[in-house]
């Protein structure tokens, strides 16, 4: 917690916040550089995203000069992108490693609580004070093919929805000031309606890159029934323009689910709009049970509650928020990252 919280006259410096931010990713990239016996200077490709500490010099330059990363490292940081930005931040990596085949990518996604915390007397700004809490998540990628045999998962599918477009989405979360002057995040009344909305449309986007790839992404995760459903809808369609497209049912696909820990409201409208059962939702609910609302980072702490419990095959995980993306233009993000396969036999991701 931070330090304000316990001392109400203190003041809150960058300085704060930048101790808050080593001190977490430090622990967490030099807990996994132990556990996959990689050196720093292996390292070719870093992404470092953090919603809204954004310093100079950018926390990624932190990372190298505590690590003494190599000299031509492809360093990468991301800011005012919000709770969706970890997988925003894969995605990146991912493309990365296309380009510098057999190269390791280091993610690290975090959050500064302490830099944000609201003294005010804003309610909208006092929100975010009783559930966000910092958190952190290093993850290790590769794209060599001798690191398929000992990796943990293998990254099959990401599709991005960008809902920036729409007004109430992009007011939906914000970092201002209150009338006296004092920093906080805000936090609308429509951000489980954005989600909702933002859900909805990544998954109909899914439905068509099926339909674009239905011969290699369908096979993957449907099972047949859902497949000829799917087929049969398309055919329909060809005929009658105005034919509503069919969506898979997902469930029949995926074993787990991994949806942003962000409030128990959230969770339980987001569990009403997919009609998810409480198993798919036992690995978010004791995510923000334990730990609260970790940003980023709050569905990889998901996805180690599963693999804690042997259950991690066949996940599918969303992170969904209202963020900001770049330095002025606010967006809402709906995120999918598909992981299949054996722990002990898939390639590509290590955390």
């Amino acid at each position: 917690m931070p330090r304000v919280v316990f001392c109400p006259d203190y003041k809150i410096n960058l300085k704060d916040g930048r101790e808050e931010a080593a001190m977490v990713m430090f622990g967490a990239i030099n807990d996994l550089f132990g556990a996959t016996k990689v050196r720093p200077k292996d390292i070719r490709i870093l992404v470092v995203n953090c919603g809204v500490l954004n310093t100079t010099p950018s926390l990624s330059s932190i990372v190298i000069n505590h690590f003494k990363l190599r000299p031509n490292v492809q360093s990468f940081n991301l800011g005012g992108m919000g709770c969706a930005a970890g997988i925003v931040a894969l995605d990146l990596a991912k493309d990365l490693l296309n380009a510098y085949p057999g190269s390791y990518a280091l993610v690290v996604s975090t959050e500064a609580v302490c830099y944000t915390w609201y003294k005010g007397n804003d309610f909208d700004l006092l929100l975010s004070n009783c559930f966000l809490r910092m958190g952190v998540a290093a993850m290790l990628l590769s794209s060599s093919r001798l690191d398929r045999w000992h990796a943990k998962y293998e990254l099959k599918q990401l599709v991005r929805t960008h809902k920036g477009m729409d007004e109430r989405s992009f007011n939906s979360i914000h970092l201002k000031e209150d009338a006296e002057g004092t920093q906080g995040v805000s936090m609308s009344k429509d951000v489980i309606q954005v989600g909702g909305r933002a859900l909805k449309a990544n998954i109909t986007t899914i439905g068509r890159a099926l339909k674009a790839n239905i011969t290699t992404i369908g096979p993957l995760v449907l099972p047949v029934s859902e497949q000829f459903h799917f087929l049969t809808n398309l055919l329909f369609r060809k005929k009658k323009t105005n034919y509503k497209p069919y969506i898979p049912d997902y469930k029949l696909a995926f074993e787990h689910v991994c949806i942003l820990a962000t409030s128990e409201k959230v969770l339980n409208e987001i569990q009403k709009n997919l009609e998810l059962t409480e198993d798919y939702m036992e690995a978010s609910r004791k995510t923000l049970e334990r730990f609260g609302d970790t940003f980023s980072s709050s569905v990889w702490y998901e996805l180690a509650y599963l693999r804690q419990l042997q259950r991690s095959r066949g996940v599918v995980g969303f992170g969904s928020s209202p963020s900001a993306q770049g330095s002025s233009v606010t967006a809402s993000f709906e995120r999918l990252l598909r992981m299949l396969g054996h722990p002990s036999r898939v390639h590509g991701l290590t955390s």
